[in-house]
């Protein structure tokens, strides 16, 4: 099998899979799993309204799964998502608060431009140690996620919480509403749908432009590739595994940025956990990169698709009265399916890429043979 073909067969069976077990599961629930899942499509993109809410919830799991794919392609494996998207949430808050009067056309850039350079600076913290102090990335960003999550409690209990919550008594922990000159604006009336989508897809393509048409890009996956010929060839691997933990952080944090800005609520809130905010897209975002390839273009429909897995499970817990845990299941199912596919995927690339090398050895030895045979003619004539 072409492994471009099996590359996209693999993971789409994968989903099969997972929606299978998933059927047996409503099944044992006493709900009938082909009403379930007809809810959970046509939740997902049944109509405009559908849609557009399939594609924001996408928006923060492109962009994570962006960030991963640039961090793959210099073999560092980011698990910090989830902070560097509070991170980069946090920094375009503070900018607004400072600045809330600027006009529009320049404070949207100016907050989205924040949330990269919040979500860049989480990510170059573990991009350091890992580069100059050979700390596991695994580690050190998966920490950092916590440290990232108590630092939006602490500042959303004191220092950033709306004063209304202090005169009330109530104290939640969310700022007050955000300047309107911040908001990403919608793009189709009556719906979800705003600007922040477009910044995603926007952001996939130029990350894409960066890894196979731009210099630094080839240094950083030659790197990946390759560490020690990188460095026996003067590229600064340091440097290119700093910079991939960087711009996947940035990607991260443009996230925070999006789902801040383009949230309806116009303002910063949590419930005490990273989830509250992001809505596991830190984590989500892994999963639809894995999906597509770890490639940047093919992470856009990945990123609707599980867009619309989320979307529609909440449709399909509404229609058939399933637990929500059910929900969140048939997610970790796909989640491990897909996982494990990848596996599978390689080792199919792998046995076509040395059956064509076979076939190539075959081919050359078969034209050196004619060609003995044929000067062998040449001299008995």
């Amino acid at each position: 099998m072409n492994h471009r073909l099996s590359g996209l067969l693999i993971p789409a069976a994968a989903v099969v899979a997972a929606l299978l077990i998933g059927a047996l599961m409503i099944l044992a629930l006493g709900a009938n799993p082909v009403d379930g899942y007809r809810e959970l499509f046509i939740g997902a993109f049944g109509s405009g309204d559908a849609l557009a809410d399939t594609a924001v919830r996408a928006m923060p799991l492109l962009l994570v799964g962006v960030g991963i794919c640039v961090a793959f392609r210099a073999k560092v494996i980011n698990i910090g998502g989830e902070g560097q998207i509070i991170a980069g949430a946090l920094v375009s808050t503070v900018t607004v608060l400072v600045v809330p009067g600027l006009p529009s056309l320049i404070l949207i850039p100016l907050v989205l431009v924040a949330g990269m350079i919040g979500g860049g600076f989480w990510g170059a913290i573990p991009g350091a140690l890992k580069a100059y102090l050979s700390v596991n990335e695994i580690l050190s960003t998966i920490m950092l996620n916590i440290v990232a999550v108590q630092i939006m409690n602490y500042l959303l209990r004191d220092p950033l919480i709306d004063p209304e919550e202090i005169e009330r008594g109530t104290r939640i922990p969310q700022t007050e509403r955000l300047s309107e000159n911040a908001d990403l604006p919608i793009l189709l009336d009556g719906t979800r749908l705003h600007l922040g989508v477009v910044v995603a897809v926007m952001a996939a393509v130029v990350a894409w432009a960066f890894l196979w048409r731009t210099t630094i890009g080839f240094k950083v996956r030659a790197v990946g590739q390759n560490p020690a010929a990188a460095g026996y060839a003067g590229m600064p691997v340091k440097r290119m595994t700093l910079l991939a933990l960087t711009y996947s952080g940035a990607m991260c944090g443009l996230a925070g940025a999006v789902l801040v800005f383009g949230s309806q609520s116009h303002r910063l809130i949590t419930d005490g956990s990273s989830a509250g905010f992001t809505g596991s897209a830190g984590f989500n975002g892994i999963v639809a990169a894995l999906f597509g390839g770890l490639h940047p273009l093919w992470t856009i429909p990945s990123s609707f698709l599980f867009g619309g897995l989320l979307v529609g499970a909440n449709a399909m817990q509404r229609a058939i009265q399933i637990p929500s845990a059910l929900a969140v299941g048939l997610n970790g199912l796909v989640v491990v399916f897909v996982v494990s596919s990848n596996r599978i995927r390689d080792r199919m690339r792998q046995r076509s890429e040395l059956a064509a090398a076979a076939r190539a050895l075959a081919r050359r030895e078969a034209e050196d043979e004619q060609h003995t045979d044929d000067i062998g003619g040449k001299v008995v004539a």
